[in-house]
């Protein structure tokens, strides 16, 4: 083997790794949220603008129930690259948006994580969780964002009652 097929070779695995890294950390980062729209609130002359968003986020284990965050996210060269860490600030209303259900008539946990998503690039996360007020018969969500070190005590909370006659069912 010579040295431009060694060379060559060596690229090749590089880029392959790379690839598989950027897919992974892709699929680390999905989640279900559906953009609704932003506002941008300061203008940046390089890269995007710091913007306010609003992503809309189906509960998984109840059909007819949406949560809509709204949350800063930092534009600028670091945050068009990904390594901007945006506020950990977030509000949270959730809706009926149609027939409550369970999924496949699956039992709640008491609290659950719903929703996780990065918020910068590797320490801090945005989260929404599921909490059951089985005594009121109502779905109680917060989000809130963790940090590897340190969380913010910035919180948001909501709550949907579900119809009367419809029972939460709990595991």
């Amino acid at each position: 083997m010579n040295l431009f097929t060694y060379s060559l070779n060596t690229h090749n695995h590089f880029r392959l790794a790379a690839t598989v890294a950027m897919l992974l950390l892709s699929a680390c980062s999905l989640s279900s949220a559906e953009e609704v729209g932003a506002v941008d609130t300061v203008f940046k002359f390089i890269g995007p603008d710091h913007k306010i968003v609003v992503d809309a986020y189906d509960d998984p284990k109840v059909t007819g129930v949406t949560c809509y965050v709204s949350r800063a996210k930092t534009g600028g060269v670091k945050g068009a690259l990904g390594l901007a860490e945006d506020k950990a600030e977030a509000s949270i209303a959730c809706r009926q948006t149609g027939a409550i259900t369970f999924v496949n008539g699956k039992p709640l946990d008491k609290q659950e994580e719903m929703f996780s998503e990065r918020i910068s690039l590797v320490f801090k996360k945005l989260r929404v969780v599921r909490m059951v007020d089985a005594k009121r018969n109502t779905l109680v969500y917060l989000t809130y964002s963790e940090r590897l070190i340190e969380g913010s005590p910035q919180n948001s909370v909501t709550a949907v009652p579900v119809p009367a006659g419809t029972v939460i069912p709990l595991k």
